[in-house]
């Protein structure tokens, strides 16, 4: 959750790569660059002699929340300086570089520091100023290389949705959430006895009404019926209201006894017709 005053309650979450912003141009693009490590996780952010000096409130008004992560950033005169004390060096490559080098995706490379900060060992990730990105002074200090693979004829990333990439794969390289999940709120989904109970119940009404009546195609429209309701998860309150559907829909052919008894005698009814379209034998 953010905060508007002192901001969320951000911190460390075990042992993280660096974030580390090489000679950034703008202090919004610092205060977007630390929301976007909120939401993936990452804390740890170091400054490479920026622009416009620091602290600056600007990055503070574009954090939405993530101050933490800014009052804690470090500032460093040089690249050299400011990877001084990591293990594992990772850079942000958008065009080719005439450097040879290990180059990984996005996804590579959060798999590659999940594996470097599990032994124990320090990283961190380059991202270069806004107009030019890095220069090959500053890469030279990187062991490895990331290119996000975008659309080749347009691959134009402003600095804090290049972090905000990282900082997604980084934080779903760990991330648990299945692909695809049913949502049931406060209800649940219904046991096999209750769709049994529920489908005896509408059988026998439609049994009632005659819809049933062609005794050789009855078992397939029964099982049609069944592969309907048990193609997904139904939940109990769904059920409930098919109860509740079906109970109404056959009030008029069980009228309650009280009234039944006032009639002076019974009321002739038309028989009812059965649409055409039944349900074909599976």
């Amino acid at each position: 959750m953010t905060g508007r005053d002192g901001g969320a309650d951000l911190r460390p979450i075990g042992n993280s790569p660096a974030v580390i912003l090489v000679r950034p141009q703008l202090a919004e693009n610092i205060g977007s660059t630390a929301r976007a490590m909120a939401n993936g996780g990452l804390f740890e952010l170091r400054l490479v002699a920026p622009r416009d000096g620091w602290p600056s409130q600007r990055a503070w008004r574009l954090a939405s929340g993530a101050n933490r992560i800014l009052d804690a950033a470090k500032v460093y005169d040089t690249v050299p300086e400011a990877v001084a004390d990591l293990h594992h060096v990772y850079s942000t490559c958008p065009r080719p570089h005439h450097i040879v080098s290990q180059v990984l995706t996005a996804r590579g490379g959060a798999s590659e520091m999940r594996a470097v900060c599990a032994r124990g060992l320090k990283c961190g990730i380059l991202f270069g100023p806004e107009r030019a990105g890095l220069e090959s002074e500053d890469m030279a200090q990187a062991d490895t290389w990331i290119r996000i693979p975008l659309n080749p004829a347009f691959m134009s990333l402003n600095l804090a949705q290049a972090v905000m990439v990282m900082a997604y794969e980084w934080w779903t390289s760990a991330e648990q959430t299945p692909p695809r999940q049913f949502v049931t709120h406060e209800t649940r989904v219904a046991t096999k006895g209750e769709l049994d109970n529920f489908l005896a119940h509408l059988v026998g009404e439609l049994d009632s009404c005659g819809f049933l009546r062609n005794a050789q195609k009855r078992p397939g429209m029964v099982r049609n019926l069944r592969h309907l309701f048990e193609r997904g998860e139904i939940t109990e309150q769904e059920l409930r209201t098919l109860h509740g559907v079906v109970a109404e829909l056959a009030h008029e052919r069980h009228p309650p006894r009280e009234a039944a008894s006032c009639e002076t005698a019974p009321r002739e009814v038309a028989p009812r017709e059965v649409a055409s379209h039944e349900v074909a034998e599976s």
